[in-house]
């Protein structure tokens, strides 16, 4: 029996992957952190702060909790503050997205803005005021929870054993976003403690720290618009020792996967989640189908609709790009590689139907291109072959280009399986591929099926 909402805050469910990994050779998981009452992985970190402060006798109901946020970790302090009877004063850069500083307005939190512009040990940065703040305001506790050890302590403990344990012990890679480091270092020390062959990968978005940090090269920080993920100065309690690899991913692949997955996979995840899918999604072609990626949503989409989910906010920020359907993504480079290579079998226009057939019966193929100087210029298929002889019994020893059909059509190796099936519906028993080299390859229908179900 549950008696308080954040009793059900752990235990976020992990769903497969269908569409957008179709044709990676991995198994492809998402952990979705955002589906507890605080939409966002830091469910479990607010209450567990807020519990062990009390048990502690540092805080009591009635005190006010303070803090800086960029959303999302502010919205979760909040609702585990005043399911409890604290009060909550946030400080927050002035760019957080419309829809968390009204969530934050609706669960009562008095909210103090500062300039998006301040950077870390600047008098007005956020942490710097609130800090003030604390200082200044009678019965008021800062909580801290970027440089919390809680926060670690929750992830090691709770996240890090649930994906051990959701996977039956397979995984093989973790992708995590990182804002304080907190999440990816409890994960981290529990998964390398039960398996220290999985690999903990840390995503943040180009201009944060954590990257030239781990490499040991000189630190250079930028500004970026992502929010809940990246940092401009690393947290003191991140532990590089169970990171393997740091990837950064640029705002528009984050925001646009994110995008992707809501319209593929019915993930309704925000930008720091776009980040971490389009990280696993880009390294993981060097995976071997063995390998079993699990990626962390760590924040909610409907949080991100006036910017990320608004086409206009993001045309007018350089982010925009057009979606495309799960079967866009896959082209029929895709479908090749997947194919073993075999050099293009084809007839020549002075080859006899004769010897063409025995080709065909060689290399077990119902149909075959007719290719002179390199281009193809016609077709013959076993159909055909058998309503010549029909008519005329003679006519083997004849050469092929008397009797050829039309030639397959031609596709350059960025077609989608869309346009693909488009031109196989259209009466054609396959689709010539021109690659770089200038060498020729086919793919038929049986190719695109396989393409569709090999997961």
């Amino acid at each position: 029996m549950t008696y308080d909402i954040f009793d059900i805050a752990g235990n976020t469910p992990l769903v497969l992957m269908k569409q957008l990994s179709l044709l990676k050779r991995p198994r492809f998981m998402v952990k979705l952190e955002y589906m507890n009452p605080c939409f966002s992985h830091y469910c479990r970190v607010a209450a567990s702060i807020i519990k062990e402060a009390e048990d502690r006798g540092i805080i009591h109901p009635g005190m006010t909790l303070v803090d800086w946020t960029s959303g999302t970790s502010g919205i979760a302090l909040a609702m585990a503050g005043v399911s409890r009877g604290y009060k909550l004063l946030l400080v927050a850069p002035e760019s957080i997205c419309v829809e968390k500083q009204e969530v934050l307005r609706a669960l009562g939190a008095e909210m103090v803005f500062t300039s998006s512009e301040a950077l870390p040990g600047e008098p007005r940065s956020c942490v710097a005021v609130a800090e003030n703040l604390v200082r200044t305001l009678p019965h008021a506790w800062f909580a801290n929870m970027y440089e919390n050890p809680v926060s670690m302590k929750v992830h090691e403990s709770g996240t890090g054993p649930e994906i051990f344990s959701q996977t039956d012990g397979k995984v093989t890679h973790v992708f995590v976003p990182m804002a304080s480091g907190a999440m990816i270092s409890g994960i981290g020390r529990y998964l390398k403690s039960v398996n220290p062959l999985i690999r903990v990968i840390g995503v943040e978005p180009e201009g944060s720290v954590y990257q030239a940090l781990h490499s040991g090269r000189p630190v250079f920080a930028s500004a970026f618009q992502l929010e809940d993920i990246g940092a401009l100065k690393a947290t003191s309690f991140w532990d590089p020792s169970v990171i393997d690899q740091i990837v950064q991913v640029s705002e528009a692949d984050a925001l646009n996967c994110g995008r992707d997955l809501l319209r593929s996979e019915a993930v309704f995840a925000g930008g720091a989640s776009g980040a971490a899918m389009s990280a696993a999604l880009r390294e993981s072609e060097a995976y071997g189908e063995e390998a079993v990626v699990v990626v962390v949503m760590t924040d909610f989409g409907p949080y991100d609709l006036s910017r990320m989910y608004n086409d206009e906010w993001m045309r007018r920020n350089g982010f925009y790009r057009k979606s495309k359907t799960a079967l866009d993504q896959i082209t029929a480079d895709d479908i090749l590689q997947r194919k073993a290579r075999k050099d293009l079998i084809f007839a020549v226009p002075e080859q006899s139907l004769s010897d063409v057939f025995e080709m065909m019966k060689q290399n077990d193929v119902s149909q075959m291109p007719i290719v002179s100087f390199g281009a193809p210029i016609g077709s013959i298929s076993e159909n055909q072959i058998l309503s010549i002889l029909i008519e005329n019994d003679t006519a083997m020893n004849a050469e092929v280009v008397a009797f050829m059909e039309k030639p397959f059509p031609v596709c350059q190796p960025d077609a989608t399986i869309s346009e693909l099936s488009e031109k196989l519906q259209k009466n054609a028993a396959g689709v010539l591929i021109s690659l770089s080299d200038g060498r020729l390859q086919l793919i038929t229908k049986s190719d695109l099926i396989d393409a569709l179900t090999h997961k």
